[in-house]
């Protein structure tokens, strides 16, 4: 079937079109049945696909995290990653990922920091490219996002980011560009801060200039939820879709401004265009390319990304892999219960999970015995309540009136977006969690209470919490992702069942900013019966590693720590894992850490501990790649892709608080590794290290100038150990004369495999781009420069000089 744009704008009025460009619900444009138009459904990720639901009734497969995947150095396996999840999304009936996020880590306090792929845009372009054009081959398109300088948390929704030309062009358009040429993706998202004065869905300077003009993006480009404020302008600087819906700035709005001459038809006519060609794309409106992938196994990919992004930062006893020991020692709280994913947009849920514990039964080698431990607990928050409670939610309007009633997993809601079938913004006023729990234990039981605004918890006929729950100095908005608890303790008897309920009243300013448009009710029930000490729990822990042959510990981070909609104020491990590491070290010198952490965080014990593995958020299989890795099933085949601080206050770039609305970034082109070298700082660990299970020699550097001012470089390396294992190359550019430039940069990279003794050679392009900077347009700097070629940033094994510049 052809497809012919023109023909169908001309049989839209003007009312048709304006429709098309906003959402008809949170998840969709509505469909036009008379020119064979499906409604377009759009999807959160990025490392699943949610649907229109958020639910785990709908589950979906659940990669590792951004950082993770970056962390594999690999775009091929970014495009094996894209395909399941455009198989994932054409199975839940969705058109749009919006995915991948391509902002850049900054700071390491962003908190939205595992989300995005890396500190160096090279990197962050290339992985993002494909994953983009993974997606794309299962005919779903993407939104790349967010667009731009959105690479923090803190009043992202109205912050105005002031930054120079250069950083801007050089630094976080960078990813944006090298996608777009690399990839072509079908969309782009708006994000909802300001850029130097304009907001980001009404920058007509970067979106219809540079992004259309200089980079010939085709696709479309949506707000961020909620981010479009205004219809002439939206409209007149380069944003086609407006979401959610149904109230949002276009549609009826836009229409009126066309008819009041502040917008052309014109515009409008482009906006409907890139929207039907979206829809042609994605097969929405017939006879769209047909998806070019295979069925794909999503818990193998989720697996193989798993371990292909382990990072093994230290294994300075060999300890790893193991070899058959007669015992280990499995500790850490979040063995059990692991942190496979980041909070917020990006949350979907799994059928399964395999956490290290699940993963190192399975696993374990016969005449091996296994024991558990939790150790400290992380969480600063209690779990939603389950085991022996009997629940339900009932929903109630102002008067009281009952709207609707729902059976419970477990003491927690979460409607965010749209509210369950039945129930409406405008009327809902009230939910409460209800019903009995049956103790098995006598003693204290701890509740917990989170939810931002007026709650009320009753225990056993009596009222233990009664109040306003709010972070201090927070207000509902910027606390809707920060969860905040309230703690109340209840002597129960076991055996004796009590009533419990939690009743939550929806705010009067969230439900004005819901009505119609985006629902948020979040709020929970959290229980813990009777428990050990905490000091008795470290001290069982410490006695398990101490007659086992080898501590495996599993630490990491939390929702409460890791989450879109807020910052990090610290880099430390939350609750008494610090601890539970350093006591455990000291009884068992083959102690092995297990560091389940989307982005960095403080390791003050890490040379006093055999081996440090980093695992990031694994996904659903991140328990099973980890006994891969453990036992040498698999290799460890990551490399850090951002520079992790010894201490908070050792990294050279961390402001994410805005001052008077403004966010300045005044460290220019200075981030990342480049900011570390640049102030002669010594981070704990370096962008692109990482070690494998063999041994690599670089035997030999080639390169060979190209008339474009880039280069074409070979790279011989050996395989000197005793295993079959893979070596990412690294390509670092320096100019013998420096100026205002870095000390040096990433230019490119490959991966590369060999056995044992076995000699591959990489080959990796060098674009004319690495020796260029921004001074009112792209300047090559001819020179001379030097081609290293590195283990990591810090370790360059090979290199050379060569004159690079454009002859032609």
């Amino acid at each position: 079937m052809s497809f012919d744009v023109e023909a169908l704008l001309a049989e839209l009025d003007l009312d048709a079109k304006v429709n098309l460009l906003a959402g008809q619900d949170v998840w969709s444009l509505p469909a036009l049945p008379r020119i064979g138009l499906a409604s377009l459904v759009l999807s959160d990720g990025p490392v699943g696909v949610r649907g229109t639901h958020w639910s785990p009734d709908d589950p979906s497969v659940t990669l590792p995290s951004p950082t993770a995947l970056a962390a594999s150095w690999d775009p091929r396996l970014a495009v094996k990653a894209g395909r399941l999840l455009a198989q994932e999304a054409r199975r839940k009936g969705v058109h749009v990922l919006l995915a991948p996020t391509v902002n850049l880590h900054r700071s390491p306090l962003g908190g939205r920091h595992f989300e995005c792929y890396s500190e160096d845009p090279l990197l962050t372009g290339s992985i993002g490219a494909g994953y983009v054009t993974g997606v794309q081959d299962g005919g779903v398109a993407v939104t790349v996002k967010h667009f731009v300088a959105n690479d923090f948390e803190t009043e992202r929704f109205t912050v105005d980011v002031r930054l120079g030309e250069r950083a801007l062009r050089e630094l976080y358009l960078a990813p944006f560009e090298l996608i777009v040429r690399r990839a072509k993706p079908w969309g782009i998202m708006a994000a909802y801060n300001s850029v130097n004065g304009t907001t980001m869905t009404q920058h007509a300077e970067l979106v219809n200039g540079v992004l259309r003009g200089e980079w010939g993006f085709d696709g479309f480009v949506v707000s961020d939820w909620l981010a479009a404020r205004d219809t002439v302008a939206s409209a007149n600087g380069g944003l086609d879709v407006a979401m959610p819906g149904p109230r949002t700035v276009f549609g009826e709005r836009l229409a009126e401004a066309v008819r009041g001459g502040e917008v052309d038809e014109a515009v409008v006519d482009a906006m409907a265009r890139r929207v039907l060609l979206l829809a042609h794309r994605t097969g929405a409106l017939g006879g769209g390319p047909a998806p070019t992938t295979s069925p794909v196994d999503g818990d193998a990919v989720a697996r193989e990304v798993a371990h292909r992004s382990f990072v093994l930062l230290r294994n300075e006893t060999g300890v790893l892999p193991l070899r058959n020991p007669q015992s280990i020692a499995l500790i850490g709280a979040l063995a059990a219960d692991p942190k496979i994913l980041g909070g917020g947009s990006a949350t979907v849920f799994p059928d399964h999970i395999a956490s290290p514990l699940d993963g190192l039964k399975a696993a374990v080698p016969a005449g091996t015995e296994l024991a558990y431990a939790p150790g400290a607990d992380p969480r600063t928050t209690l779990p939603a309540a389950t085991d022996n409670f009997r629940l339900r939610a009932t929903a109630r309007a102002a008067d009281g009136t009952r709207l609707a009633e729902f059976p419970l997993r477990s003491a927690r809601i979460d409607w965010i977006g749209e509210l369950p079938a039945g129930l409406d913004a405008g009327t809902l006023a009230s939910v409460e969690i209800a019903g009995t729990f049956l103790p098995d234990a006598s003693g204290t039981h701890t509740f917990g209470v989170t939810g931002p605004g007026d709650l009320r918890l009753v225990v056993a006929g009596q009222t233990v919490f009664d109040g306003v729950n709010l972070p201090e100095g927070g207000d509902i908005f910027t606390s809707v992702m920060q969860v905040h608890e309230q703690r109340r303790e209840v002597e129960l008897t076991a055996g004796e069942p009590v009533d419990v309920s939690l009743t939550y009243w929806i705010p009067s300013e969230m439900a004005e900013f819901a009505r119609g448009t985006f629902a948020w009710v979040t709020f929970a029930l959290g229980h813990r019966g009777p428990v050990l000490d905490p000091d008795a729990g470290l001290e069982e822990a410490v006695a398990l590693a101490a007659k086992s042959e080898v501590a495996v510990v599993v630490v990491g981070t939390t929702a409460e720590v890791e989450s879109e909609g807020f910052d990090r104020t610290s880099l430390a491990l939350p609750g008494r894992q610090d601890e539970l590491v350093t006591r455990v070290a000291a009884a068992n010198r083959n102690t092995v850490v297990v560091v389940n952490a989307g982005s960095p965080v403080e390791m003050p014990w890490r040379d006093d501990v055999a081996a440090v593995l980093l695992t990031w958020f694994p996904g659903q299989a991140g328990g099973d790649a980890l006994a891969d890795v453990l036992f040498g099933r698999e290799e460890p085949g990551g490399r850090l892709p951002t520079t992790w601080p010894a201490k908070l206050e050792d990294a050279p770039v961390t402001d994410v608080t805005p001052k008077e609305g403004v966010l300045e970034y005044g460290e220019g082109v200075y981030i990342g590794y480049g900011a570390w070298a640049r102030a002669g700082r010594q981070p704990a660990y370096w962008f692109g290290e990482g070690q494998g299970y063999t041994t690599w020699e670089y035997e030999e550097l080639d390169v060979d100038p190209d008339e474009e001012g880039g280069a074409r470089v070979r790279v011989r390396v050996r395989n000197t150990g005793t295993r079959k294992g893979r070596e990412v190359v690294q390509i670092y550019l320096a100019p013998t004369e420096r100026g205002d430039r870095p000390h040096r940069w990433l230019a490119g990279f490959a991966s590369v495999e060999a056995g044992p003794g076995e000699v591959v050679e990489a080959d990796i392009a060098i674009a004319s781009r690495s020796a260029e900077v921004w001074r009112d347009g792209w300047r090559h700097i001819a020179g001379e420069y030097v081609v290293a070629a590195s283990h990591s940033y810090a370790e360059p094994r090979l290199s050379t000089r060569v004159v690079l510049q454009k002859i032609r």
